[in-house]
């Protein structure tokens, strides 16, 4: 994973900063995001992987992937990807492309895990507390967990924040033994 990492780094850099330069970073994120899916699947993968489709006809269908509100400079994005044997980094491209584009939109995504729903007044609050300590506007995403024997667990970026139930009985049970 980290050698694809590394390989991904400079084509997603690449792609972000030419959808800086285009003032389209949305629309390059649901480009990327849409191949790395397609990429994921295991047809497309062997497709991708194998020996025996040659180049042309895995840039047909990328770009068939890719569909029709696609641009030219994506369309190239595709065709380098393609030239270079890089297509099965989609998903590692789109990681990293997000990842810029939520430092240069100053957001952070994070996902809160609870063992009920939360209402949109606590969903709220959360909203509020964590861009006042983050700095950063917040794209909020609620799960249910039933594991959770009550309170939350939020994670933001690599940040984890567990308020949750069983963590807190383990930490008195430590305190106490």
């Amino acid at each position: 994973m980290s050698d694809a990492i590394t390989t991904a780094r400079p084509y997603a850099q690449a792609a972000f900063e030419e959808a800086q330069q285009k003032a389209d970073l949305k629309g390059w994120s649901e480009a990327l995001l849409s191949l790395a899916e397609a990429i994921s699947y295991p047809d497309i993968r062997a497709i991708a992987a194998s020996p025996r489709v040659d180049k042309q006809q895995l840039e047909n269908l990328m770009e068939d992937l890719l569909g029709k509100q696609a641009n030219a400079q994506q369309r190239n994005f595709v065709k380098l990807l393609v030239e270079n044997q890089r297509v099965l980094i989609l998903p590692e491209i789109a990681i990293l492309f997000e990842a810029l584009r939520a430092e240069a939109e100053k957001t952070v995504n994070v996902v809160v895990d609870s063992a009920f729903e939360l209402s949109a007044a606590q969903q709220q609050k959360i909203i509020g507390s964590l861009k006042a300590r983050m700095g950063r506007e917040i794209k909020l995403t609620c799960k249910i967990n039933k594991e959770l024997l009550g309170g939350i667990v939020i994670r933001a970026g690599d940040k984890v924040m567990d308020g949750s139930a069983r963590t807190r009985l383990g930490e008195l049970a430590n305190a106490l033994a």
